[in-house]
């Protein structure tokens, strides 16, 4: 068999076998293997020990844990559920108070999970019955925590940015820096529309009732402090310390998942119960994603011995395409993969197979980090296959419709696009903070 149809047998394999409902990461390296034994011989299955090791061995990765366990730690307290409480108090004099605290609220849960799922589902559970009671509407309503939810992906500490920077060999710290600017223009344009939208439609997010609003007055300032000072110092610390230079992103996350400890002992929540669903939670889902890993690791080691990547190179120059155009076609092939597998997955996948082309094209690999960051986060707030709407969906009350949830989310859907175009034409908004903190 020739050299240029093996690899392309072997991706068609792995896609078909993908789409016929394998598991993915016994899909990858099961593939691999066989292909591996047949193609390579033998000698193949001494390498791929070595190969699985050096990827284990490498420290960023000790973060997703210490992250994912932060996060769920966050939940389990009952810190997010007093943060938006005492948001929705604090905004409840003004029309769209409720809707901005959500925004909030969901940045700052965004910046403490990274995790898509938990980030939607918190939000879900808690958000969109006060909403739906307060009278706001359901369209309106699903619309802002989806979009909200999804914040996670790009506001660090990010999984994916940890994930991305593994495998585009790019400082996680600085994919960090560069992520903050875009994730801060996706929060004010969505705090902007919700200003605009109830300007217009006083009705779509009315007010709080003066009686609740009076029950807060009491001891305000404490209510206050006590919800934001202790996570706002956490979060803090976290970023600080990795924009300062101070710690690496595996050491802060470390401190942040201490630290999300001792906020739930303050808030004596720290109890067996809690602590077993976190570590068992967390156990789960580092387990899912170092399982990915391992396939991807195979997949990508045959996929390179059998000259996939170099095939890949040349066939890209003698179509001739630039930079730009190849990136467009990579960025719709994530977008729509998005709707199809996990985002653990497609980085595993996908982007080990562009980055010798990319490397051929010295592409800014921070800049191409972001905008894959941006793009899946698009991709799952998309309708009819985001998996953003299907975790809000599944907790939401019976009364809100798919299609409900369909329409809530299409103006955050542009807004999304609208700022991958921004930074796609205008890289210097991600290169600024870390040219500048460095």
């Amino acid at each position: 068999m020739s050299e240029e149809i093996l690899p392309l047998l072997f991706f068609v394999v792995v896609i078909l076998s993908l789409l016929l409902g394998f598991r993915v990461a016994f899909t990858l390296g099961g593939v691999s293997i066989l292909f591996g034994m047949i193609f390579l011989g033998t000698d193949f299955l001494s390498i791929l020990p070595m190969r699985i090791f050096g990827i284990m061995n490498n420290y960023i990765l000790i973060a997703i844990p210490l992250f994912i366990f932060m996060g769920l730690m966050f939940e389990k307290s009952g810190i997010a559920e007093e943060l938006l409480e005492t948001m929705a108090l604090l905004f409840g004099k003004i029309k769209g108070g409720l809707a901005i605290s959500v925004l909030i609220v969901g940045a700052l849960l965004g910046a403490s999970t990274g995790i898509v799922g938990a980030t939607v589902v918190t939000m879900g559970v808690l958000t969109l019955p006060v909403m739906l009671k307060r009278g706001c509407s359901i369209e309106h309503s699903t619309g802002i925590i989806a979009a909200s939810g999804t914040l996670g992906q790009i506001i660090p500490p990010s999984i994916i940015l940890v994930l991305l920077g593994s495998v585009l060999n790019v400082p996680v710290g600085d994919l960090f820096m560069a992520a903050v600017v875009p994730g801060g223009i996706l929060v004010f344009i969505y705090f902007i529309r919700i200003l605009i939208i109830s300007k217009i439609k006083p009705e779509v997010f009315p007010a709080m009732s003066s009686s609740d609003l009076e029950d807060f007055q009491e001891g305000k300032i404490g209510k206050i402090i006590q919800a934001f000072l202790l996570p706002g110092a956490l979060v803090f610390l976290v970023l600080g310390s990795i924009f300062a230079g101070i710690a690496s992103p595996t050491e802060a996350a470390g401190v942040g998942a201490a630290g999300s400890m001792i906020l739930a002992l303050i808030k004596r929540k720290l109890n067996m119960e809690n602590l077993w669903y976190v570590m068992k939670k967390t156990t789960t889902i580092t387990s899912m994603a170092f399982m990915i890993l391992t396939g991807a690791t195979a997949f990508s080691l045959v996929f390179r011995e059998l000259h996939g990547d170099r095939l890949l190179v040349e066939l890209i120059m003698s179509a001739d395409l630039s930079l730009g155009l190849f990136l467009f076609i990579v960025l719709l092939v994530v977008f729509l993969a998005g709707f199809l597998i996990d985002f653990i997955e497609i980085i595993f996948i996908i982007v080990p197979i562009i980055y010798p082309v990319l490397v051929h094209f010295n592409a800014d690999l921070l800049w191409v980090g972001i905008l894959l960051a941006v793009n899946l986060q698009t991709s799952f707030l998309t309708p009819p296959f985001g998996f953003a709407l299907f975790y809000l969906k599944g907790v939401a009350p019976e009364a809100v419709k798919t299609t409900d949830i369909y329409r809530g989310v299409i103006p955050y859907v542009i807004m999304q696009l609208l700022v991958l175009l921004l930074i796609t034409f205008f890289p210097g908004i991600i290169s600024f903070l870390p040219e500048l903190l460095k």
